[in-house]
């Protein structure tokens, strides 16, 4: 029987390794550029060559790995089917387990959307640890999302499980969304969103304001002036988090988590965002008691690691 486990966390810049024990210790980390030319053709076998160099050179059977787990920038099926993953410049659909696992050998793999296995890496080992039930939100350049119940990532039948950045909260917004649809809440709670709401603000209104003496400000501009009592600013990022707020009672009223753990890059705003979110979440729900905990994602860049490791523990 094995007692190691490798988890991958695949990106559309690095592709970060770490190889574990069976209780999450981590023995060692890695990473290797992902190469996306020729249409991604080459990204499997990059994987495998590093997995198994590495397997050589600590001197470790195969037969003493549980399995690999990756997580992936797509959609990704209870079969194993991955959709598509335009970042990678996969197209077509595929089974990634099965390609990996036999260029590895025969050693199992377990694939995961990249949202969702950070998820379960934060309500593994991070900010969500001791938990079973947990709905995770990323909040960087776009929103993404995991659903955690009873202790199992939730993909769904299509693998679109947690795609909760493109939950629509406003069917009047007049501009649309990357995806093509309008008042999606990545509109709105990414780190994107909250810079174009605050310019919204700024210029329906001649209210004073920090931001207007900056030129091309940031998403953190916007958190740090709201926190340092500039009005405009803190409206401004209430709105957006309003939205968030919203799909979080969505969530209560489908999955009742015990946590919503936010991460990504808005996230650093801290206790500042979590008090925000738990005040604006307790006005949309009423019928849950005790109302869940808003916990900050605690793991950063290695979430999708423990996570894909994770997978096949």
């Amino acid at each position: 029987m094995g007692t190691k486990c490798i988890g991958v966390d695949l990106g559309g810049t690095t592709t970060k390794f770490g190889l574990l024990d069976r209780e999450g210790q981590v023995e060692d980390k890695w990473e290797i550029p992902t190469r996306k030319e020729d249409a991604g053709s080459h990204i499997l076998s990059d994987i495998a060559e590093s997995i198994l160099k590495k397997l050589k050179d600590k001197g470790i059977d195969k037969e003493d790995i549980i399995g690999v787990g990756v997580g992936v920038p797509g959609p990704v099926g209870n079969d194993g089917k991955l959709t598509k993953c335009v970042n990678l410049g996969w197209f077509e659909p595929f089974y990634p387990e099965k390609t990996l696992s036999e260029m590895l050998g025969g050693i199992p793999v377990k694939a995961g959307n990249d949202a969702n296995v950070a998820a379960l890496g934060e309500l593994w080992k991070g900010g969500g640890a001791g938990y079973k039930n947990a709905v995770f939100f990323t909040l960087g350049t776009g929103v993404g999302g995991g659903v955690v119940v009873d202790g199992r990532m939730i993909a769904g039948s299509f693998g679109m499980g947690g795609e909760v950045g493109h939950i629509t909260v406003n069917p009047h917004e007049p501009d649309a969304c990357n995806c093509g649809n309008h008042g999606c809440l990545e509109q709105y709670a990414s780190a994107t969103g909250i810079v174009k709401q605050a310019q919204r603000a700024l210029a329906k209104s001649d209210r004073p304001s920090v931001l207007r003496d900056m030129d091309g400000f940031t998403c953190k501009d916007v958190l740090d002036a709201a926190k340092d009592g500039d009005a405009l600013a803190a409206e401004s990022v209430e709105g957006s988090m309003r939205y968030l707020a919203l799909v979080m009672s969505f969530a209560s009223h489908i999955t009742d988590p015990e946590v919503f753990i936010i991460g990504g890059g808005v996230s650093k705003a801290g206790v500042y965002l979590t008090d925000m979110l738990k005040r604006l979440y307790a006005g949309y729900i009423y019928v849950s008691d005790p109302q869940a905990e808003v916990a900050l994602a605690s793991l950063g860049n290695d979430a999708g690691m423990y996570g894909a490791a994770r997978l096949v523990l």
